[in-house]
């Protein structure tokens, strides 16, 4: 019934599928949770069912291929993928109203019948990215999608879309990926044993940092964040959090990992206040410290949420990280 390399999230993929062959599937939907833990693929198991030559998702026959191959297409025969581009990761209005993707824009291909036994998928990839001016544009066919399609928009920051958006899709929530499953796909991509307690501390149910290079930055930050805390010079100890100018990934996405690491952390010095055990438990020497200095642990939660709150615009990285790194 499900193809065995998607890992996860069972009970959602069986009550998606039960709507779907039943009628009852919402036309539009947000798929929302942490980033990486299988909601895009998720979405594409829908599709991928319908392509299957057996109805399965099975993985295997060609019809599921393309679903799996590197890079995944744009457009499928029911299937087209809309996500960010260019340096500042967004969007754009051309994207949904003109010709960049598919002839005649996204919503003339949304009305254009299924091919048959199928529905048309629309798939929005960090969909929070939206530009203003593309997500109003989208309104109407999210309000109405037409008969046989349905818009997935996929995001890990649903409180970042409009809300004239959010109101008009219906919300499926994904939670954490168990730590059994996130470790699995973690072997099954060159981790070994002797790293699981940091892997799976740091990972948190999510399958983010698969990649050694992005554990290993995500790894950095967390050290350079408890070195500041034990009095360390900004120039000093802040280099892993400060965005990579080299990188694809926008700026203000780069700021948000950092940002969001310092939250556990502080989060795990309360916990040990209160006498737990921190969850980043690799770091429990740094984090013993922070918890036992005289640090209002409040203000620079503060600092962070509203930080958050203000990425799209905020394009200057390095005064956020000073401002917050002072008041460890």
């Amino acid at each position: 019934m499900f193809d065995d390399r998607l890992i996860g999230h069972r009970a959602i993929r069986e009550k998606l599928l039960s709507r779907l062959q039943a009628g009852k599937l919402a036309g539009s939907l947000i798929f929302a949770g942490l980033d990486g833990i299988g909601k895009r693929r998720i979405a594409l198991e829908l599709a991928q069912r319908e392509l299957c030559f057996k109805g399965t998702a099975c993985g295997l026959c060609q019809g599921c291929k393309a679903f799996w191959s590197d890079p995944l297409p744009t457009e499928l025969p029911n299937l087209l993928r809309i996500a960010p581009e260019g340096k500042a990761g967004i969007i754009k209005v051309g994207a949904i109203r003109d010709s960049d993707l598919v002839e005649g824009g996204v919503i003339a291909w949304a009305s254009m019948a299924p091919p048959p036994r199928c529905h048309r998928w629309i798939l929005i990839e960090d969909a929070h990215r939206l530009h203003g001016a593309a997500a109003n544009m989208l309104l109407k066919t999210l309000e109405e999608p037409p008969l046989g399609t349905h818009v997935v928009l996929i995001t890990h920051r649903p409180e970042a879309m409009l809300q004239t958006i959010r109101s008009r899709c219906e919300r499926i929530a994904f939670a954490p990926l168990s730590h059994d499953d996130a470790w699995r796909v973690a072997c099954a991509n060159g981790w070994g044993e002797a790293e699981r307690e940091a892997w799976i501390a740091l990972s948190a149910g999510s399958l983010r940092f698969l990649e050694r290079d992005a554990f290993e930055r995500a790894s950095a930050q967390v050290e350079a964040w408890l070195l500041l805390s034990s009095g360390a010079s900004f120039r000093d100890a802040a280099g892993p959090l400060l965005p990579d100018r080299n990188s694809e990934l926008a700026v203000s996405e780069q700021l948000r990992q950092p940002l969001e690491l310092l939250l556990a952390l502080l989060k795990d010095a309360a916990r040990t206040r209160s006498g737990g055990e921190p969850s980043l438990a690799p770091w429990k020497a740094g984090i013993t410290k922070l918890a036992g200095s005289m640090t209002d642990l409040k203000l620079p939660q503060d600092l962070i949420y509203h930080a958050l709150r203000h990425l799209p615009r905020n394009p200057a990285p390095e005064p956020v990280l000073r401002e917050i790194g002072m008041v460890l």
